[in-house]
């Protein structure tokens, strides 16, 4: 069964199953920390993937860092509300030119192409000739790095097309939806050595990046647990004909039943736990609730022969999922955008002394504090990555984690160092989109998450916790 853009359930059903082989529900209660766990079994063989991983075609892209060059050229495709926005932030950044543009719409490409001219750039080539004109920018020779920000059905391509063109690519959440897409640009990147990011910006939340630095400071003690989530009630917006470029966000609840958005949450807590980085995401198990938030609001808010009244939505209003590290470690991911709910990314991070909970942010750590009261979070500034402190108030939108994403993206594009993350992490982050909706049709069932890095996770390297340069 497919949709009216090609895309199939059943492709996902079957990437899925696959990584899932073997795995039945007693699979998720894995081992805990080795030391603390008689007869457990090794962080190593618990690593170990029990499906077959496909032989790798390249080399690592672990540790390979960017060509240094004094300005990054870039090429942006998609200019609605993410990436009409983003501009604005690259052109605020040093040793930047925005060269090309591209948007079917393209009125949305010409209001782009004023911003870069008036920020005293050259006109920027621009490319609105249907949905594949992002084909010919990809192509072209002055172009270093790609950012992608278009709907959902169109990250894989466009980040295959980057790539195989020789530039770098960042690509908005998630950078795929199925599995063995995600397995195709790891080995893409591997082949033609050009990054492929997921530009996941809340890893650069003042907050995320402080409990980072803490975790890596041993504040928490041994960690344990973590949670993360997207909690976003975005009915009103999913059913604006304005806001979206059509209603490709809504169809995505009549496609997949599991966590569409995880990498809000899950990378985060990645970076917490090192996970790539000396621990590895082993297992998921995920459950979903009925799907009945859009439908209610259809009933209430949308007149009889709106194009809404022909879909049929099935995507979990909450999905709550469970996913297992190699350490034995837990991370839970919540994902709910169908209901009422104030804004959260839970943001959780628990140790043997103590405990971080965000939203609002509340700390509880020993032996700081007694008495089962929480602390205040603010008394660890000092603790702030250098990226804080030295952007203080950065402009732009979520607080500026997005500014100080793209920042430090460009600092090491232009130094020629390694990036913070890369595609291991993309795959990683996003494996969640699949195996959630695999683990809820099979009631439950944890699946297997893919070890992208072939075994190289074991290997403690830098990540978002970064030495200034």
């Amino acid at each position: 069964m497919s949709d009216d853009q090609g895309f199939s359930r059943r492709s996902v059903l079957r990437t899925a199953g696959v990584a899932g082989a073997g795995l039945g529900i007693g699979a998720l209660g894995g081992p805990g920390a080795e030391a603390t766990q008689p007869g457990a079994a090794s962080a190593a063989q618990e690593g170990e993937a029990t499906a077959k991983t496909p032989p790798r075609r390249g080399r690592t892209m672990i540790g390979v860092p960017f060509e240094e060059r004094r300005t990054v050229r870039v090429g942006m495709i998609g200019l609605g509300q993410r990436g009409g926005s983003m501009i604005d932030l690259f052109l605020a950044l040093e040793g930047v030119r925005v060269v090309a543009l591209c948007d079917p719409v393209r009125e949305k490409t010409e209001r782009a192409a004023k911003k870069v001219t008036d920020a005293g750039q050259p006109a920027p080539a621009l490319y609105a000739k249907g949905d594949h004109d992002f084909e010919k920018l990809c192509k072209r020779g002055d172009v270093d790095f790609v950012y992608v920000a278009t709907p959902w059905d169109w990250h894989f391509e466009m980040a295959k097309a980057a790539m195989k063109g020789g530039k770098h690519v960042g690509v908005e959440c998630p950078i795929a939806m199925e599995l063995d897409q995600l397995w195709e640009l790891v080995d893409l990147s591997e082949q033609t050595r050009k990054h492929c990011m997921q530009l996941e910006n809340c890893v650069y939340g003042r907050n995320e990046m402080r409990v980072l630095r803490m975790a890596h400071e041993g504040l928490f003690g041994d960690l344990l647990h973590s949670a993360g989530a997207y909690l976003h009630d975005l009915r009103g917006l999913m059913f604006d004909p304005d806001y979206y470029e059509g209603p490709w966000r809504r169809k995505w609840h009549t496609r997949l039943k599991g966590d569409l958005y995880p990498n809000h949450g899950f990378g985060p807590a990645a970076n917490y736990m090192d996970i790539n980085r000396g621990d590895r995401a082993v297992r998921i198990a995920t459950f979903g609730s009925p799907a009945l938030g859009l439908a209610a609001y259809r009933k209430e808010h949308m007149p009889p022969g709106h194009e809404s009244w022909k879909e049929t939505y099935i995507e979990s209003d909450m999905s709550i999922s469970l996913v297992q590290t190699a350490k034995g470690r837990v991370v839970r991911l919540e994902h709910d955008v169908s209901n009422p709910h104030p804004y959260s990314r839970i943001n959780i991070l628990g140790g043997t002394k103590g405990v971080f909970e965000d939203y609002p942010p509340r700390i509880y750590l020993e032996p700081d504090m007694s008495g089962d009261q929480w602390g205040d979070f603010d008394k660890y500034k000092s603790h702030d990555h250098w990226l804080w402190k030295e952007h203080a108030d950065p402009p732009g939108g979520h607080g500026g984690m997005d500014y100080i994403m793209l920042f430090r993206l460009v600092q090491c594009m232009r130094l020629g160092l390694v990036p913070d993350f890369d595609v291991y992490d993309a795959a990683t982050w996003t494996s969640p989109v699949p195996l959630s909706h695999a683990s809820i049709k099979a009631k439950g069932t944890p699946q297997e998450i893919p070890d992208f890095t072939r075994g190289l996770w074991r290997k403690k390297r830098p990540g978002v916790d970064s030495e200034k340069p």
